[in-house]
């Protein structure tokens, strides 16, 4: 008997997804439309997201366990946290989202070739940006940007997109002071996609898409805290 043929959806014009429990094993989706900001937003509030390379057409993921971590379950180990407290960098959000998004695209990758993170890409979370939904967090030294991490929110979700570090720890350091400050926003849930070792010893676990998808069907109708984002004028990071 042959195996069933996978159904990968056709993405219509219309800002519409399919049930994302329909999706593949490895969890792809769906194929084609556009990254127009709106049909972003409803991607994420569904549990789904772009993910595709140059020369490929727009492709829609939604994988099954998904990497989540709760704000207030974070992970410091001991040699980071000493880095926290140790104010090397200065930590700042939303001051330099296009440095940042473009500074992750050139980030080499162990057994990627190329980027995902294309010039369409780029314009899409920078118009998310500009609507206050995509947020960047920056590690300084001085006046130079060694690291970062961005992604979008929506409601009391952050989606986790991509970091990138020149300098050590900057962008775990970074990833620190962002968990703190939303979990003092009741900001509860990080979207981090899929597993990675990295995520893993920050606390992230995998959970079903069911659990997931039901956690964020609450968290995306939550107050939306438009950009650009501050870090509380009181807020202290001790690690």
């Amino acid at each position: 008997m042959q195996a069933p043929l996978p159904v990968i959806f056709r993405i219509p014009e219309r800002h519409v997804f399919p049930d994302p429990e329909l999706a593949e094993p490895n969890g792809l989706l769906g194929v084609g439309g556009d990254l127009a900001p709106e049909r972003v937003l409803l991607a994420y509030q569904l549990g789904i997201f772009p993910w595709y390379s140059e020369g490929q057409p727009v492709l829609w993921w939604s994988p099954d366990p998904r990497m989540v971590l709760r704000t207030d379950e974070l992970m410091v180990r001991r040699s980071l946290a000493k880095r926290v407290r140790q104010r090397r960098y200065r930590i700042t959000l939303d001051r330099a989202f296009a440095e940042v998004i473009e500074a992750c695209g050139e980030v080499p990758r162990p057994g990627q070739q190329g980027t995902w993170i294309t010039d369409d890409m780029k314009q899409a979370y920078l118009a998310l940006h500009r609507q206050g939904f995509a947020h960047s967090v920056e590690a300084w030294r001085d006046d130079e940007l060694v690291g970062g991490l961005y992604g979008v929110a929506m409601g009391r979700l952050y989606c986790g997109e991509s970091m990138f570090a020149r300098a050590p720890d900057a962008s775990k350091v970074a990833f620190v002071h962002l968990a703190r400050q939303l979990a003092l926003w009741d900001m509860p849930l990080i979207d981090c996609q899929v597993y990675t070792d990295h995520l893993a010893r920050f606390g992230a676990v995998e959970v079903p898409r069911t659990d997931y998808l039901h956690q964020i069907s609450q968290l995306v109708m939550g107050p939306h805290r438009p950009g650009p984002w501050r870090f509380d004028a009181d807020f202290h990071c001790a690690g």
